[in-house]
């Protein structure tokens, strides 16, 4: 146990820590968990796609392929413009904080022009809007903590010693509201034990892309395309985490989190589609996608209250860049007469090369009268994502059906694999500014996603009006803070004298089993002239 002169000492410490970090000023980024909701992807665009699984990347003509594989725009004789609207549901969801299980989208908005310029050569314009990620979930969890606790995580970071090295900044915010009210209210406090807990977090908001596309029908064989995409994230997420303590003086615990992100980014992608055989419809498309470039800000709101003490800190905005993985893909498509389509695609992406950047400062370019930023990589965060994250495979099938020149019927299906190794662990000791700055600790390991949908078509004239229903599914193991961290210390006596033995203390939890299935229902006005 620490005695009473280690807690008033622990206590300046705290206080001097927080004064330093506040003048040295220390760049901001994110850490593993942002990076991987911040670079993956839904499936989502018009009904159309969706119905077939996205599975329309060498199959193309459709708009949505401008973000997946860009030569699909290639593929259109004529110009057309659509838009798509649609409703989410989270399967066994609830309604918590600005979180709902039901929840309404503007999903797509977009235009082809083409443009003959042989008798069978095409070069073609398009700009398109869709929704890349849709944040909108909320998310449950409940336990028991078996002794384990937030106070005595960060108690063990004290007895390790990582308050008052590395230039006393290896804390996060919320480590320091614990210890700064801590060591006032009461002296015991390793006897601060867990009992159990209860955890909710409504996730809001969305990522938007931008898409502009320029692309080519060579001779009705070889399609090529590039798109430059501009990424808009607006994320929101509201937490209450509450915890029953073993203690008369402290029975419960809750801490309350605002968290948002905002901030632009830009990709390039590029593509092609080619068929082998002159004397049929079997085509094979190829395309790579840069990484999103982002220029990102964090901003934390955190409360912390105990029986009648309570105290807030705010934190301020902090800037960040980020830089997603390549992607790359490989597909291929066939159609049969004019009433059946199948498609294929495999796409790669590896996530351990996300790249967290502190901003260093701006210098101004004479030569292109800019201001320019610099930047550099986060080394630590950066062998952490390489430790945590992995590569990922997506399999898309599709399949369309005409029993009528008017009407389609559709369906496909998605397999991803996990993207977090079995290890990963959100670690909240790493000396790096994406731990300063966390006000947070829980985190959750997902596995495979697995998506099934199914969609109708109906032309009229020129006009095509296209439904589509997707069933998400995936689970999680979630953990509210460190699944294991240990401390040691030397016992002492009745009288406080250190007896020479040591010992070893863990704390850790068991993860809860969480589950995201979503519901969406999604519909798309297109017209052809």
């Amino acid at each position: 146990m620490i005695t009473l002169m280690k807690k008033i000492f622990l206590f300046a410490a705290v206080v001097l820590t927080a004064m330093s970090a506040q003048a040295q000023e220390v760049p901001a980024t994110g850490d593993t968990y942002m990076a991987a909701q911040l670079s993956t992807e839904d499936l989502n665009g018009t009904a159309r796609f969706v119905g077939m699984g996205g599975a329309m990347d060498a199959l193309g003509a459709d708009i949505s392929t401008m973000s997946t594989n860009p030569a699909g725009i290639g593929l259109f004789r004529k110009s057309y413009v659509s838009g798509s609207f649609g409703l989410n549901v989270q399967g066994d969801g609830k309604t918590f904080g600005d979180g709902s299980k039901t929840n309404a989208s503007f999903d797509q908005i977009g235009f082809v022009a083409a443009t003959r310029v042989g008798q069978l050569s095409y070069v073609n314009f398009g700009f398109n809007f869709h929704k890349s990620r849709n944040f909108d979930y909320v998310l449950s969890a409940a336990n028991a903590l078996k002794g384990s606790s937030q106070s005595n995580q960060t108690a063990f970071k004290d007895m390790n010693g990582l308050f008052i090295n590395n230039k006393s900044l290896a804390y996060s915010q919320l480590d320091d509201i614990y210890m700064g009210n801590m060591t006032l209210i009461d002296d015991a406090v390793y006897t601060y034990e867990g009992h159990d807990y209860e955890f909710d977090r409504a996730h809001t908001g969305y990522i938007g892309e931008y898409d502009l596309n320029l692309s080519g029908n060579v001779n009705n064989r070889f399609y090529w395309g590039l798109t430059v995409g501009i990424h808009d994230v607006h994320y929101k997420g509201y937490s209450e985490y509450f915890e029953r303590l073993n203690s008369e003086n402290v029975p419960e615990l809750l801490i309350t989190d605002n968290h948002k992100i905002t901030g632009t980014g830009y990709s390039i992608k590029g593509g092609i589609i080619f068929r082998p055989v002159e004397a049929s419809p079997f085509r094979i498309g190829v395309a790579v996608s840069s990484p999103t470039f982002y220029k990102l800000t964090t901003e934390n709101h955190t409360h912390i209250g105990y029986g009648n003490y309570d105290r807030e800190r705010n934190s301020a905005s902090e800037d960040f860049s980020f830089r997603t993985p390549w992607k790359f893909s490989l597909s291929a498509g066939h159609t049969i007469g004019q009433n059946v389509a199948l498609g294929a695609v495999y796409e790669y992406a590896n996530y351990g090369t996300c790249d967290m950047r502190t901003i260093d400062g701006y210098y101004y370019d004479y030569r292109s009268d800019s201001r320019i930023e610099e930047s550099s990589t986060d080394g630590v965060m950066k062998r952490h994502i390489e430790q945590s994250l992995k590569s990922v495979s997506t399999l898309k099938l599709g399949a369309e059906f005409k029993p009528d020149k008017n009407i389609a019927v559709r369906v496909g299906y998605n397999y991803i694999s996990p993207i977090y190794n079995t290890s990963a662990m959100r670690d909240q000791t790493l000396n790096s500014p994406g731990v300063y700055y966390a006000s947070t600790t829980d985190y959750t390991n997902w596995k495979e996603t697995h998506r099934l949908t199914f969609g109708l078509g109906f032309t009229f004239d020129h006009f095509r009006f296209d439904m589509a229903y997707q069933y998400q599914t995936r689970k999680g193991d979630f953990y509210p803070f460190m699944k294991q961290y240990s401390a040691s210390y030397y016992e002492t006596d009745a009288n406080g004298v250190e007896t020479g033995n040591i010992i070893t203390e863990t704390n850790q939890c068991d993860p809860v089993s969480v589950k995201d299935n979503r519901h969406q229902l999604i519909c798309t006005l297109g017209y052809t002239f």
